[in-house]
């Protein structure tokens, strides 16, 4: 499958990936058809998903399967009114009816917005008017329904509200019993051509309305680097991407990279993140490959790993928040497998990876994709040296690389905010090192200048997490009449020392910062708190620590 799309497939250096790295993009290429399809042809009893879920339910799907039902799925929402450009909201979790609908859409031609089940009835409204939706099919649970009824009288484009079960309530389709009356899936004449919308993200943002993030039908090829060459993904692979539907990272870590490097996907669909569970899954199934967030990661390393065979876990990728190198370290010493990290956005697929012929630096995003042309710029949008902080940049003088996103839906003046002059501003500064490993500091806005210091919140984070009393925590800049800003720390504490939150634990803390990093970067005010403010995804909202700070002030 790789080498219909790409013409070198391995390589031994990240000068030789630089050098000869190259997709051809088919036109009208549907991923559906292209790759789904293609595999069923090909072979068709290849498994392609492996799922199972907490309440011990397991079932297998093929190519042939997979190809059969998003057929017929295709075919069901055919009859609901469904067709090419139309807006389709999935709220399925980690339903295995997320995999036959959004291939089903890519199939139509339609657009798909996948969502989270935390959504309420206003985030369902706002969603629903800005991006006219046509369609909501969504998992069978009272809370998803409730909020989805609610929204409906206030959401005039929703014609159609479909339930996967096992609740189906009153004016909703039944996903099961209607799917399977309908006829044999005819395929359209022209579903799409390549610069269509076929998927639709609303970012989660930490200030402001969530923006609508449109990517093309050509999306999903540039998540062969992210299957085939950072996530080190075979044929034999079974791949275990952490990440709920509703998140731009499961089309990263479950589908699309994953399914053209040939791996079996598996999901475990599950309510509550139990790390004991996680690994027993890893054990039972024989894993073999693992993405996931640094969160996820300190959580499994605080669990007795003895207890676990994790002898069939080959391989580890980690992203979604910048990499404390004392997560790196502690998993490799239980394990001897070393977390190979990588940047991202939901506008971009991987930008900045460790790569298998790399050798990880514990912290460092690791080197530029090749398919981006990456920079790092300064405020007056010259070029950074080695060493020096600047802007993560996308150079897109010769034309959008194949993964950036299409614009922002509706939206041509943040698309023009984010993107123009032939570059398309990431928000996040780094640095780079002399051998061109690139190094994460915090978003533009999130980066703190105090005494003439630039402060990037992660790696005053990075020092305090490396302490035993640190569970989560957030810095941010407070202001200050001599120094400008100073740097504050809120800390949510682990259970052993909530009842030692006092001034000695904070001098204790100030100190244990002098001694990790550069003594200037220490925080100067500490706050305790029980939880930290997150968006609906689970970024910290350090604008709304800040926020808070300046109204005290």
């Amino acid at each position: 499958m790789l080498e219909r799309f790409v013409g070198q497939t391995s390589f031994v250096s990240q000068e030789d990936f630089k050098k000869n790295f190259k997709v051809k993009v088919p036109e009208n290429f549907n991923f559906g058809y292209d790759v789904v399809d293609a595999w069923a042809e090909e072979e068709p009893e290849k498994k392609a998903l492996c799922w199972t879920n907490d309440k011990g339910e397991h079932v297998d799907f093929t190519f042939a399967e997979m190809k059969k039902y998003t057929d017929q799925t295709a075919a069901y929402f055919q009859s609901l009114g469904i067709g090419r450009g139309d807006m389709v909201m999935l709220i399925l979790k980690r339903r295995y009816e997320f995999w036959f609908s959004i291939i089903a859409l890519h199939k139509l031609g339609a657009v798909v917005i996948p969502a989270t089940h935390l959504l309420t009835k206003k985030d369902i409204i706002y969603r629903a008017n800005a991006a006219d939706i046509k369609m909501v099919v969504c998992a069978g649970e009272e809370v998803i329904t409730k909020h989805i009824q609610d929204a409906l009288p206030e959401s005039p484009t929703i014609e159609q509200v479909v339930s996967v079960g096992p609740f189906v309530p009153p004016g909703f389709h039944d996903f099961h019993k209607e799917w399977e009356q309908v006829p044999a899936f005819v395929r359209p004449v022209h579903a799409n051509s390549n610069d269509d919308i076929s998927l639709l993200y609303f970012t989660s943002g930490t200030t402001g309305n969530p923006k609508m993030v449109a990517h093309d039908f050509t999306y999903p090829l540039g998540h062969i680097t992210t299957g085939c060459y950072w996530h080190n993904l075979h044929r034999d692979s079974l791949h275990l991407t952490i990440a709920d539907t509703g998140w731009g990272k499961a089309v990263w870590g479950k589908l699309y990279g994953q399914w053209i490097a040939g791996a079996t996907v598996f999901v475990y669909d599950h309510e509550k993140f139990t790390p004991a569970d996680m690994l027993r899954m890893i054990q039972d199934y024989k894993i073999t490959s693992l993405c996931a967030p640094p969160t996820i990661f300190r959580f499994l390393i605080r669990e007795d790993l003895t207890k676990y065979d994790l002898s069939s876990l080959q391989y580890c990728t980690i992203a979604g928040e910048a990499l404390n190198p004392a997560v790196y370290e502690t998993f490799y010493k239980l394990t001897g497998i070393k977390l190979m990290e990588g940047f991202g956005q939901t506008e971009t697929t991987l930008t900045i990876a460790t790569f298998p012929w790399m050798e990880p630096k514990p912290g460092s995003m690791g080197m530029p994709n090749p398919q981006y042309e990456i920079d790092l710029v300064r405020p007056d949008g010259t070029s950074a040296e080695d060493g020096e902080q600047g802007q993560i940049v996308v150079r897109t003088q010769n034309g959008k690389p194949l993964g950036l996103f299409k614009e922002y839906y509706r939206d041509a003046e943040r698309t023009r905010e984010a993107w123009h002059d032939g570059l398309y501003y990431t928000g996040d500064v780094a640095w780079r090192d002399q051998d061109g490993y690139y190094w994460f500091v915090g978003r533009a806005d999130d980066v703190i200048k105090s005494s003439g210091y630039r402060i990037g919140p992660f790696e005053v984070e990075s020092a305090l997490m490396t302490h035993p009393a640190v569970v989560e925590c957030a810095i941010t800049g407070v202001p200050d009449e001599i120094r400008g800003q100073v740097v504050k720390a809120t800390i949510v504490l682990s259970k052993e020392y909530k009842d030692k939150a006092g001034d000695a634990l904070v001098k204790e803390l100030q100190d244990h910062v002098k001694r990790v990093t550069a003594p200037y970067k220490y925080p100067r005010v500490v706050e305790f708190v029980d939880e930290l403010p997150k968006t609906i995804s689970g970024k910290i909202r350090r604008v709304e620590i800040r926020d808070k700070d300046h109204q005290v002030k």
